[in-house]
C-alpha cells in the first residue's frame, strides 16, 4: 500500500464526518475495529488519528477514544485586537459575561516594567463567557491602573475595550500573543462547563497602546472543542 496511506484514511474519515456517518459527540470505533476496517497498521492508523487530532476534527479522550468535535467551531482571530463583544457579534451568536472578580492588586510580574514604580497597582478581572448556553471561555485580565484608573463591573460586562477608546481616549494598537495547549485547573473546572475535557488552549496577550505602552495582559483559557484559531499567512519575497 502507499506509504501516504494515512492520510487517505485521514481524508476518508473526514468526509465520513462530514457526511454524517459519523455523528459529532460520538466516538470513532477502536483503533483495532479501524485497524480490520481499512486493512492498514495500527501505526498507520494512530497517523491518521493524530493528524485528524491536530487539526480539531478529534479529541483523544484517555480510556474511551478518539471523540468527535464539532467542525463547525468558531473562528477566532489570532491576529488582530477584537474584544469577545466584537467577535460574538461578528459570528452572530447569543452570549453573556459574568463577572467573577474585580480588584486592585500589586503590580503583577507580566506587566512590570523597568520604570513602573513598585507602587504601581493593577487591576484583576476575572470574566466567564457563555456563548450559545455554554460557559466556554475564562478570561484573566490585568489592566495597569494607572491607565485605566477606575472600572465597574458594568463596564466589565459590556467591554472595557469601548469603554478604554471612547470613554478614556486611549488608542489600542498591537498585541504580543502566545498560544499554548494546558492542563485545565480547578478555576477552569470550576466556572466553565468543561465536560470531559482535561485541556484548555490559552492566549496569554500583552497588549499596547499607540505609544508602545504596555497597559494590559490577559489569560484567555478557551475549551478545545469550540474554537478554531485562524490565520491569514503571507509567503515573504525570498
Amino acid at each position: 500500500m502507499s506509504q501516504n496511506k494515512y492520510q487517505l484514511i485521514y481524508d476518508r474519515i473526514i468526509s465520513d464526518i462530514q457526511k454524517g456517518n459519523y455523528k459529532q459527540h460520538d466516538y470513532l470505533p477502536s483503533e483495532h475495529e479501524l485497524v480490520e476496517y481499512f486493512q492498514a497498521s495500527r501505526e498507520t492508523i494512530r497517523k491518521a488519528l493524530k493528524l485528524l487530532s491536530e487539526h480539531g476534527f478529534i479529541q483523544k479522550i484517555q480510556g474511551k477514544g478518539s471523540l468527535i468535535l464539532d467542525s463547525s467551531k468558531l473562528d477566532f482571530p489570532i491576529t488582530g485586537l477584537v474584544s469577545f463583544k466584537e467577535l460574538a457579534s461578528k459570528l452572530g451568536k447569543e452570549s453573556k459575561t459574568k463577572v467573577i472578580t474585580l480588584n486592585e492588586q500589586p503590580l503583577i510580574h507580566p506587566l512590570i516594567g523597568k520604570n513602573d514604580s513598585p507602587n504601581e497597582k493593577n487591576w484583576e478581572i476575572i470574566r466567564v463567557r457563555e456563548i450559545d448556553g455554554e460557559q466556554i471561555i475564562l478570561d484573566k485580565d490585568y489592566l495597569l491602573k494607572k491607565f485605566v484608573p477606575s472600572l465597574t463591573e458594568g463596564i466589565c460586562e459590556h467591554s472595557i475595550y469601548e469603554y478604554i477608546e471612547n470613554q478614556l481616549g486611549l488608542t489600542i494598537s498591537f498585541a504580543k500573543k502566545e498560544i499554548t495547549v494546558e492542563p485545565a485547573t480547578v478555576e477552569d473546572r470550576e466556572f466553565l462547563d468543561l465536560k470531559h475535557f482535561e485541556l484548555m488552549v490559552v492566549v496569554k496577550s500583552h497588549v499596547y497602546l499607540e505609544d508602545a505602552s504596555l497597559f494590559q495582559y490577559t489569560e484567555s483559557r478557551h475549551r478545545p472543542d469550540k474554537f478554531r484559531f485562524v490565520d491569514f499567512a503571507r509567503r515573504l519575497n525570498r
